[in-house]
């Protein structure tokens, strides 16, 4: 492929107190100037979370002028799947420039309004809402249930996850829980439950943040002040809109988007050196590690603490603003180009991104690596 991505950033984490519209221009004016460009050079947007018209109140707001526009709206995975129409939209010449960004206020504002409760209207709601689910926690609860039902496993390996991501997120200034200290697997065992099994630390944080990548051609991103990163591959995959429907809760999308975008790139999961994946709850991680490949059914809970995994602390420890997936591309961006620090990966040369949207519903996969 001949697109990269030129330039990364987030706006301002935690608890802002800033309006939407703010961390959205914070996020791309840090991403344009780390790329070495301006709001002139932009005409390509993808975004979402902001109004009936994402697109058209951000490029109003910051006086953009588009060819080209994006702002599906599938939950987490989103901002993979920008990332792939990105790349069609330079290489067919639809536009030059594209910036990708995403930001919430959400913890300011006391408001988990992407996590609606299930629209009664909805045919599925039949079969679950007179059983109260919590959404989405209670139908990862199901999957976290039938996992380690199905393979003979107990609730410490889901505690590991949320283990490793504190450590991470230990490494990282910008992180939520920077200060918090280390975390134990009892620490997460003995939180106050959520839907079991998960309890409040198998649970991805509430913050506010986001960020923004931005993409162009690499014959002009290699005149640009930041080490290109090529975009490899990417595949995606959308499975289900409720517990309801799939055959098997623990075979999610991952396994068709992960194959479609290893495909693309010719490269297998033994390729790459870090992993970003969404944590929404701790047994997405496990569910997208297997389902990408990187390890058999039931056996991702050897992985962690092993791979390069989730290394700015993730959804659970560093940021959740209520969607994550941009934040996954930042982070594999700055591993790629070696600018870590004390989190960095040694000779890192190809990441990948996988964000989830839903109730493990949608999947996409992104595959970067340095210019070569």
């Amino acid at each position: 492929m001949s697109v990269a991505v030129v330039g990364a950033a987030e706006c301002d984490l935690g608890v802002t107190g800033l309006p939407v519209l703010t961390l959205q221009t914070q996020a791309i004016t840090r991403a344009l100037a780390d790329a070495g460009l301006t709001p002139r050079d932009v005409d390509g947007l993808a975004t979402n979370g902001i109004g009936r018209f994402a697109t058209t109140q951000v490029a109003e707001y910051l006086d953009l002028d588009l060819a080209w526009s994006e702002s599906t709206f599938v939950g987490g995975s989103a901002f993979e799947m920008y990332v792939a129409r990105a790349v069609q939209a330079i290489e067919a010449g639809q536009c030059s420039v594209v910036v990708i960004s995403y930001a919430s206020n959400q913890r300011s504002a006391r408001s988990r309004s992407l996590g609606a409760v299930a629209e009664p209207a909805l045919p599925e709601a039949q079969f679950e809402a007179p059983h109260g689910p919590l959404y989405p926690a209670s139908h990862y609860g199901m999957a976290a249930q039938r996992y380690v039902e199905v393979y003979g496993h107990d609730r410490t390996v889901l505690a590991a996850v949320a283990v490793a991501a504190r450590e991470q997120a230990l490494l990282n200034p910008a992180a939520y829980r920077y200060d918090a200290g280390p975390l134990t697997v009892d620490d997460v065992l003995d939180a106050a439950p959520v839907s079991d099994p998960l309890g409040v630390l198998d649970c991805c944080l509430v913050t506010d943040g986001g960020g923004a990548v931005v993409l162009t051609s690499l014959a002009r991103a290699r005149d640009l002040p930041r080490p290109p990163v090529v975009v490899l591959g990417y595949g995606e995959a959308t499975t289900n809109v409720s517990t309801a429907g799939p055959d098997d809760l623990l075979a999610t999308g991952a396994i068709a988007s992960g194959r479609r975008a290893f495909g693309r790139a010719g490269l297998t999961p033994s390729d790459v050196d870090v992993v970003q994946v969404y944590d929404s709850f701790t047994i997405t991680v496990l569910l997208s590690l297997e389902g990408l490949g990187f390890a058999a059914p039931g056996e991702a809970p050897g992985l962690i603490g092993e791979l390069a995994l989730n290394t700015s602390g993730g959804g659970l420890s560093y940021c959740h603003p209520g969607q994550f997936g941009v934040l996954l591309l930042v982070e594999a961006v700055r591993q790629l180009r070696g600018e870590c620090g004390v989190r960095q990966v040694a000779g890192a040369q190809v990441a990948l991104a996988h964000g989830t949207g839903g109730i493990l519903s949608t999947h996409a996969t992104v595959l970067l690596g340095v210019d070569r």
